[in-house]
Protein backbone atom coordinates (compact mmCIF):
# COMPACT_ATOMS: atom_id res chain seq x y z
CA UNK A 1 0.00 0.00 0.00
CA UNK A 2 2.87 2.36 0.75
CA UNK A 3 4.37 1.65 -2.69
CA UNK A 4 1.00 2.29 -4.28
CA UNK A 5 0.58 5.60 -2.47
CA UNK A 6 4.12 6.73 -3.32
CA UNK A 7 3.51 5.90 -6.98
CA UNK A 8 0.16 7.70 -7.15
CA UNK A 9 1.58 10.81 -5.48
CA UNK A 10 4.36 10.83 -8.07
CA UNK A 11 2.02 10.18 -11.03
CA UNK A 12 -0.68 12.70 -10.12
CA UNK A 13 1.92 15.31 -9.18
CA UNK A 14 3.19 15.31 -12.78
CA UNK A 15 0.20 17.20 -14.14
CA UNK A 16 0.59 18.02 -17.81
CA UNK A 17 -1.65 19.90 -20.23
CA UNK A 18 -5.04 18.24 -20.71
CA UNK A 19 -6.81 18.05 -24.06
CA UNK A 20 -10.00 16.05 -24.64
CA UNK A 21 -9.02 15.21 -28.23
CA UNK A 22 -6.32 12.67 -27.51
CA UNK A 23 -4.02 11.31 -30.21
CA UNK A 24 -4.33 7.60 -30.99
CA UNK A 25 -0.79 7.07 -29.61
CA UNK A 26 -2.10 7.95 -26.10
CA UNK A 27 -4.18 4.73 -26.16
CA UNK A 28 -1.36 2.45 -27.32
CA UNK A 29 -0.97 -0.44 -24.81
CA UNK A 30 2.78 0.18 -25.08
CA UNK A 31 2.20 3.72 -23.78
CA UNK A 32 3.44 3.22 -20.23
CA UNK A 33 5.92 4.95 -17.97
CA UNK A 34 8.26 3.06 -15.62
CA UNK A 35 9.72 4.86 -12.58
CA UNK A 36 12.16 3.33 -10.10
CA UNK A 37 11.71 4.13 -6.39
CA UNK A 38 14.95 3.32 -4.49
CA UNK A 39 14.59 3.61 -0.67
CA UNK A 40 17.23 6.35 -0.55
CA UNK A 41 15.32 8.44 -3.08
CA UNK A 42 16.42 9.72 -6.50
CA UNK A 43 16.37 12.84 -8.62
CA UNK A 44 12.65 12.23 -9.31
CA UNK A 45 11.43 10.27 -6.28
CA UNK A 46 11.46 10.87 -2.50
CA UNK A 47 13.27 8.64 0.04
CA UNK A 48 10.91 6.12 1.65
CA UNK A 49 10.80 3.30 4.21
CA UNK A 50 9.63 0.57 1.80
CA UNK A 51 11.75 -1.76 -0.33
CA UNK A 52 13.16 -0.93 -3.76
CA UNK A 53 10.36 -1.09 -6.34
CA UNK A 54 9.41 -0.03 -9.84
CA UNK A 55 6.16 1.77 -10.64
CA UNK A 56 4.33 1.56 -13.95
CA UNK A 57 1.71 4.02 -15.23
CA UNK A 58 -0.42 2.72 -18.09
CA UNK A 59 -1.63 5.31 -20.65
CA UNK A 60 -1.13 8.18 -18.16
CA UNK A 61 -2.46 10.91 -20.47
CA UNK A 62 -5.73 9.02 -21.01
CA UNK A 63 -6.40 8.54 -17.29
CA UNK A 64 -5.44 12.13 -16.51
CA UNK A 65 -8.06 13.21 -19.07
CA UNK A 66 -10.63 10.74 -17.72
CA UNK A 67 -10.22 12.24 -14.24
CA UNK A 68 -10.85 15.65 -15.76
CA UNK A 69 -13.95 14.34 -17.61
CA UNK A 70 -15.28 12.86 -14.36
CA UNK A 71 -14.68 16.23 -12.62
CA UNK A 72 -12.10 14.80 -10.19
CA UNK A 73 -9.95 17.44 -8.53
CA UNK A 74 -6.28 16.35 -8.65
CA UNK A 75 -5.52 17.58 -5.11
CA UNK A 76 -8.60 15.86 -3.61
CA UNK A 77 -7.78 12.67 -5.51
CA UNK A 78 -4.22 12.62 -4.20
CA UNK A 79 -5.33 13.41 -0.65
CA UNK A 80 -8.00 10.66 -0.71
CA UNK A 81 -5.55 8.01 -1.90
CA UNK A 82 -2.30 9.21 -0.31
CA UNK A 83 -3.36 11.06 2.85
CA UNK A 84 -2.46 10.04 6.39
CA UNK A 85 -5.49 7.74 6.67
CA UNK A 86 -4.67 4.15 5.75
CA UNK A 87 -6.53 2.39 2.95
CA UNK A 88 -9.05 -0.18 4.22
CA UNK A 89 -8.91 -3.71 2.84
CA UNK A 90 -12.38 -5.15 2.23
CA UNK A 91 -13.02 -8.35 4.15
CA UNK A 92 -12.51 -10.96 1.45
CA UNK A 93 -11.36 -11.20 -2.14
CA UNK A 94 -14.05 -11.41 -4.79
CA UNK A 95 -14.82 -14.52 -6.83
CA UNK A 96 -12.06 -13.52 -9.25
CA UNK A 97 -9.47 -13.60 -6.44
CA UNK A 98 -8.98 -9.83 -6.66
CA UNK A 99 -8.44 -7.82 -3.49
CA UNK A 100 -10.30 -4.58 -2.89
CA UNK A 101 -9.27 -1.53 -0.87
CA UNK A 102 -11.32 1.55 0.01
CA UNK A 103 -10.05 5.06 0.71
CA UNK A 104 -10.93 6.39 4.17
CA UNK A 105 -13.52 8.80 2.69
CA UNK A 106 -15.15 5.88 0.78
CA UNK A 107 -14.77 7.77 -2.49
CA UNK A 108 -12.36 5.50 -4.34
CA UNK A 109 -11.89 1.76 -4.60
CA UNK A 110 -8.67 0.01 -5.56
CA UNK A 111 -8.89 -3.44 -7.13
CA UNK A 112 -5.98 -5.77 -7.88
CA UNK A 113 -6.11 -7.12 -11.42
CA UNK A 114 -4.95 -10.12 -13.39
CA UNK A 115 -2.70 -9.58 -16.41
CA UNK A 116 -5.55 -10.80 -18.67
CA UNK A 117 -7.92 -8.12 -17.28
CA UNK A 118 -5.32 -5.39 -17.87
CA UNK A 119 -4.98 -6.58 -21.50
CA UNK A 120 -8.77 -6.46 -22.01
CA UNK A 121 -8.98 -3.02 -20.46
CA UNK A 122 -6.15 -1.58 -22.57
CA UNK A 123 -7.72 -3.08 -25.71
CA UNK A 124 -11.06 -1.38 -25.00
CA UNK A 125 -9.65 1.83 -23.48
CA UNK A 126 -10.20 4.02 -26.54
CA UNK A 127 -13.81 2.82 -26.94
CA UNK A 128 -14.38 3.28 -23.17
CA UNK A 129 -12.99 6.83 -23.34
CA UNK A 130 -15.20 7.73 -26.32
CA UNK A 131 -18.25 6.21 -24.60
CA UNK A 132 -17.92 8.02 -21.26
CA UNK A 133 -17.08 11.25 -23.09
CA UNK A 134 -20.23 10.96 -25.23
CA UNK A 135 -22.59 9.98 -22.39
CA UNK A 136 -22.28 11.95 -19.17
CA UNK A 137 -24.90 9.74 -17.47
CA UNK A 138 -23.20 6.46 -18.33
CA UNK A 139 -23.73 3.78 -15.68
CA UNK A 140 -20.50 1.88 -16.40
CA UNK A 141 -17.76 1.94 -13.75
CA UNK A 142 -15.69 5.13 -13.63
CA UNK A 143 -11.98 4.30 -13.90
CA UNK A 144 -9.35 6.83 -12.78
CA UNK A 145 -5.99 5.09 -13.09
CA UNK A 146 -4.27 1.82 -14.07
CA UNK A 147 -0.93 1.01 -12.45
CA UNK A 148 1.55 -1.73 -11.58
CA UNK A 149 4.04 -2.16 -8.71
CA UNK A 150 7.01 -4.44 -9.39
CA UNK A 151 9.24 -5.40 -6.48
CA UNK A 152 12.97 -5.32 -7.19
CA UNK A 153 15.43 -8.08 -6.37
CA UNK A 154 14.85 -11.84 -6.41
CA UNK A 155 11.12 -11.49 -5.78
CA UNK A 156 10.08 -9.88 -9.07
CA UNK A 157 6.41 -9.98 -8.10
CA UNK A 158 4.08 -7.69 -10.04
CA UNK A 159 0.85 -6.31 -8.59
CA UNK A 160 -1.46 -4.63 -11.11
CA UNK A 161 -4.38 -2.55 -9.92
CA UNK A 162 -7.06 -0.16 -11.11
CA UNK A 163 -8.54 2.81 -9.25
CA UNK A 164 -12.27 3.34 -9.68
CA UNK A 165 -15.19 5.19 -8.16
CA UNK A 166 -17.10 3.65 -5.27
CA UNK A 167 -20.79 3.49 -6.24
CA UNK A 168 -21.89 3.52 -2.61
CA UNK A 169 -20.02 6.63 -1.50
CA UNK A 170 -22.96 8.41 0.12
CA UNK A 171 -24.19 10.33 3.14
CA UNK A 172 -26.80 7.59 3.54
CA UNK A 173 -26.31 4.07 4.85
CA UNK A 174 -26.82 1.34 2.30
CA UNK A 175 -29.27 -1.10 3.92
CA UNK A 176 -29.56 -3.59 1.06
CA UNK A 177 -27.25 -4.37 -1.86
CA UNK A 178 -28.05 -6.46 -4.93
CA UNK A 179 -25.76 -7.76 -7.70
CA UNK A 180 -28.02 -8.39 -10.73
CA UNK A 181 -27.01 -10.21 -13.92
CA UNK A 182 -30.34 -11.47 -15.29
CA UNK A 183 -29.36 -15.16 -14.91
CA UNK A 184 -30.86 -17.60 -12.43
CA UNK A 185 -28.39 -20.48 -12.03
CA UNK A 186 -26.71 -20.13 -8.62
CA UNK A 187 -27.97 -16.54 -8.36
CA UNK A 188 -28.97 -16.57 -4.71
CA UNK A 189 -27.08 -15.87 -1.49
CA UNK A 190 -25.81 -18.88 0.45
CA UNK A 191 -26.52 -17.16 3.78
CA UNK A 192 -29.54 -18.11 5.90
CA UNK A 193 -32.16 -15.32 6.11
CA UNK A 194 -31.29 -14.54 9.73
CA UNK A 195 -27.67 -13.72 8.81
CA UNK A 196 -28.43 -11.33 5.93
CA UNK A 197 -27.34 -7.79 6.76
CA UNK A 198 -26.41 -4.57 4.97
CA UNK A 199 -23.01 -6.02 3.95
CA UNK A 200 -24.50 -9.11 2.28
CA UNK A 201 -24.47 -8.95 -1.51
CA UNK A 202 -27.79 -10.42 -2.61
CA UNK A 203 -28.38 -11.76 -6.13
CA UNK A 204 -31.10 -12.04 -8.77
CA UNK A 205 -33.25 -14.66 -7.02
CA UNK A 206 -33.01 -12.73 -3.72
CA UNK A 207 -34.45 -9.56 -5.25
CA UNK A 208 -37.81 -8.87 -3.59
CA UNK A 209 -38.52 -5.37 -4.90
CA UNK A 210 -39.51 -3.62 -8.08
CA UNK A 211 -37.99 -0.12 -8.26
CA UNK A 212 -40.36 2.51 -9.65
CA UNK A 213 -38.70 5.50 -11.33
CA UNK A 214 -40.53 8.68 -12.32
CA UNK A 215 -41.24 8.89 -16.05
CA UNK A 216 -38.35 11.22 -16.93
CA UNK A 217 -35.81 9.13 -15.01
CA UNK A 218 -37.21 5.83 -16.27
CA UNK A 219 -36.86 6.94 -19.89
CA UNK A 220 -33.32 8.18 -19.24
CA UNK A 221 -32.53 4.90 -17.45
CA UNK A 222 -33.77 2.83 -20.41
CA UNK A 223 -31.82 4.93 -22.90
CA UNK A 224 -28.60 4.74 -20.89
CA UNK A 225 -28.78 1.00 -20.16
CA UNK A 226 -29.33 0.41 -23.89
CA UNK A 227 -26.30 2.57 -24.80
CA UNK A 228 -24.06 1.00 -22.15
CA UNK A 229 -25.04 -2.55 -23.13
CA UNK A 230 -24.47 -1.81 -26.84
CA UNK A 231 -20.98 -0.53 -25.96
CA UNK A 232 -20.17 -3.66 -23.88
CA UNK A 233 -21.59 -5.94 -26.59
CA UNK A 234 -19.40 -4.28 -29.25
CA UNK A 235 -16.37 -4.81 -27.01
CA UNK A 236 -17.26 -8.53 -26.63
CA UNK A 237 -17.83 -8.13 -22.88
CA UNK A 238 -20.15 -10.30 -20.78
CA UNK A 239 -20.70 -11.32 -17.13
CA UNK A 240 -21.19 -7.70 -15.95
CA UNK A 241 -23.74 -6.82 -13.25
CA UNK A 242 -26.00 -4.00 -12.21
CA UNK A 243 -24.98 -3.28 -8.61
CA UNK A 244 -27.87 -1.71 -6.68
CA UNK A 245 -27.73 -0.14 -3.21
CA UNK A 246 -30.95 0.64 -1.32
CA UNK A 247 -31.32 3.11 1.56
CA UNK A 248 -34.67 3.02 3.43
CA UNK A 249 -35.68 6.58 4.27
CA UNK A 250 -38.15 5.62 7.01
CA UNK A 251 -36.49 4.14 10.09
CA UNK A 252 -39.52 1.90 10.63
CA UNK A 253 -38.83 0.23 7.29
CA UNK A 254 -35.35 -0.71 8.41
CA UNK A 255 -36.80 -3.76 10.07
CA UNK A 256 -36.38 -5.10 6.54
CA UNK A 257 -32.64 -5.04 7.13
CA UNK A 258 -32.75 -7.04 10.32
CA UNK A 259 -32.18 -10.34 8.56
CA UNK A 260 -35.63 -11.58 7.61
CA UNK A 261 -37.85 -10.84 4.67
CA UNK A 262 -40.95 -12.71 5.80
CA UNK A 263 -44.16 -10.72 6.18
CA UNK A 264 -44.39 -11.23 9.96
CA UNK A 265 -41.12 -9.43 10.59
CA UNK A 266 -42.12 -6.41 8.51
CA UNK A 267 -45.69 -6.16 9.78
CA UNK A 268 -44.61 -3.76 12.50
CA UNK A 269 -43.32 -1.35 9.86
CA UNK A 270 -46.27 -0.19 7.84
CA UNK A 271 -45.26 0.79 4.29
CA UNK A 272 -44.56 4.49 4.30
CA UNK A 273 -44.08 7.12 1.64
CA UNK A 274 -43.21 10.66 2.59
CA UNK A 275 -44.47 13.02 -0.12
CA UNK A 276 -42.14 15.87 0.75
CA UNK A 277 -38.79 16.35 2.36
CA UNK A 278 -38.08 19.01 4.95
CA UNK A 279 -34.53 19.58 3.73
CA UNK A 280 -34.64 20.90 0.12
CA UNK A 281 -30.88 20.43 -0.36
CA UNK A 282 -31.06 16.78 0.63
CA UNK A 283 -31.60 15.62 -2.93
CA UNK A 284 -29.88 18.48 -4.70
CA UNK A 285 -27.30 16.10 -6.21
CA UNK A 286 -29.72 13.61 -7.77
CA UNK A 287 -28.36 12.06 -10.95
CA UNK A 288 -29.00 8.84 -12.79
CA UNK A 289 -27.72 6.03 -10.56
CA UNK A 290 -26.91 8.24 -7.59
CA UNK A 291 -28.95 9.70 -4.72
CA UNK A 292 -32.28 8.92 -6.41
CA UNK A 293 -35.40 9.13 -4.18
CA UNK A 294 -37.94 6.58 -5.48
CA UNK A 295 -40.58 4.10 -4.35
CA UNK A 296 -39.76 0.42 -4.11
CA UNK A 297 -42.64 -2.06 -4.28
CA UNK A 298 -42.18 -5.31 -2.43
CA UNK A 299 -42.60 -8.52 -4.45
CA UNK A 300 -43.16 -12.16 -3.52
CA UNK A 301 -42.30 -15.17 -5.69
CA UNK A 302 -44.90 -17.89 -6.05
CA UNK A 303 -43.26 -21.21 -5.32
CA UNK A 304 -45.94 -23.43 -6.84
CA UNK A 305 -44.92 -22.56 -10.39
CA UNK A 306 -41.64 -22.36 -12.31
CA UNK A 307 -39.07 -20.26 -10.41
CA UNK A 308 -39.88 -16.61 -11.10
CA UNK A 309 -36.92 -14.34 -11.65
CA UNK A 310 -39.11 -11.35 -10.66
CA UNK A 311 -41.84 -11.90 -8.05
CA UNK A 312 -45.46 -10.70 -7.99
CA UNK A 313 -46.03 -7.08 -6.81
CA UNK A 314 -47.70 -6.88 -3.36
CA UNK A 315 -48.83 -3.24 -3.30
CA UNK A 316 -46.51 -2.68 -0.32
CA UNK A 317 -44.37 0.42 -0.99
CA UNK A 318 -41.21 1.73 0.64
CA UNK A 319 -39.64 5.15 0.34
CA UNK A 320 -35.99 4.60 -0.62
CA UNK A 321 -32.89 6.30 -2.01
CA UNK A 322 -31.23 4.31 -4.78
CA UNK A 323 -27.64 3.96 -6.02
CA UNK A 324 -26.74 1.77 -8.99
CA UNK A 325 -24.20 1.22 -11.75
CA UNK A 326 -22.80 -1.41 -14.12
CA UNK A 327 -19.73 -3.16 -12.69
CA UNK A 328 -17.32 -6.00 -13.62
CA UNK A 329 -16.95 -4.89 -17.24
CA UNK A 330 -13.55 -6.50 -17.88
CA UNK A 331 -14.60 -10.09 -18.65
CA UNK A 332 -14.54 -10.90 -22.36
CA UNK A 333 -16.11 -13.96 -23.99
CA UNK A 334 -12.85 -15.86 -24.40
CA UNK A 335 -12.24 -19.56 -24.98
CA UNK A 336 -12.62 -20.45 -21.27
CA UNK A 337 -16.06 -18.79 -21.15
CA UNK A 338 -17.09 -20.54 -24.39
CA UNK A 339 -16.07 -23.89 -22.87
CA UNK A 340 -17.92 -23.06 -19.62
CA UNK A 341 -21.03 -22.24 -21.67
CA UNK A 342 -20.79 -25.50 -23.65
CA UNK A 343 -20.24 -27.59 -20.50
CA UNK A 344 -23.06 -26.02 -18.46
CA UNK A 345 -25.46 -26.07 -21.42
CA UNK A 346 -25.45 -29.88 -21.26
CA UNK A 347 -26.48 -29.78 -17.59
CA UNK A 348 -28.77 -26.75 -17.32
CA UNK A 349 -31.07 -24.54 -19.33
CA UNK A 350 -28.59 -22.50 -21.46
CA UNK A 351 -30.60 -19.32 -20.83
CA UNK A 352 -30.14 -19.62 -17.03
CA UNK A 353 -26.31 -19.63 -16.95
CA UNK A 354 -24.19 -16.47 -16.82
CA UNK A 355 -21.53 -17.54 -19.37
CA UNK A 356 -23.34 -16.76 -22.62
CA UNK A 357 -22.16 -14.83 -25.67
CA UNK A 358 -22.14 -11.00 -25.35
CA UNK A 359 -25.17 -10.43 -27.63
CA UNK A 360 -27.34 -12.93 -25.72
CA UNK A 361 -25.96 -11.68 -22.38
CA UNK A 362 -26.80 -8.07 -23.22
CA UNK A 363 -30.36 -8.95 -24.32
CA UNK A 364 -31.06 -11.04 -21.22
CA UNK A 365 -29.51 -8.45 -18.88
CA UNK A 366 -31.72 -5.70 -20.33
CA UNK A 367 -34.86 -7.86 -20.20
CA UNK A 368 -34.29 -8.49 -16.52
CA UNK A 369 -33.27 -4.94 -15.57
CA UNK A 370 -36.33 -3.46 -17.32
CA UNK A 371 -38.55 -5.74 -15.25
CA UNK A 372 -36.78 -4.87 -11.98
CA UNK A 373 -36.98 -1.13 -12.76
CA UNK A 374 -40.36 0.16 -13.92
CA UNK A 375 -42.07 3.47 -14.57
CA UNK A 376 -43.81 5.06 -11.57
CA UNK A 377 -47.58 5.29 -12.19
CA UNK A 378 -48.17 7.21 -8.97
CA UNK A 379 -47.98 10.98 -9.39
CA UNK A 380 -45.41 12.16 -6.82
Amino acid sequence: MLNLQLGIRHAVGKQGPITLDLKSSAFDPKEKVWTRFPPEGSKYTPPHSSCDFKWKDYCPQVFRTLRKLFKVDAADYMLSLCGDQALRELSSPGKSGSFFYLTSNDQYMIKTMKKSEVKIFLKMLRAYYNHVRAFENTLVTKFFGLHCVKLAGANQKKVRFVIMGNLFCSDYSIHRRFDLKGSSLGRTTDKPQTEIDEYTTLKDLDLNFVFRLQKHWYQEFQRQVDRDCEFLEQENIMDYSLLVGVHFRDTRDRLLTGGSFDSDSSRGSSPHLSRGDTDPSRFAKIKLGSNMPIRAERTIRKTDIEPQIIGEPTGEFYDVVLYFGIIDILQDYDISKKLEHAYKSFQYDPTSISAVDPKQYSRRFRDFVFKAFQEEKFDL
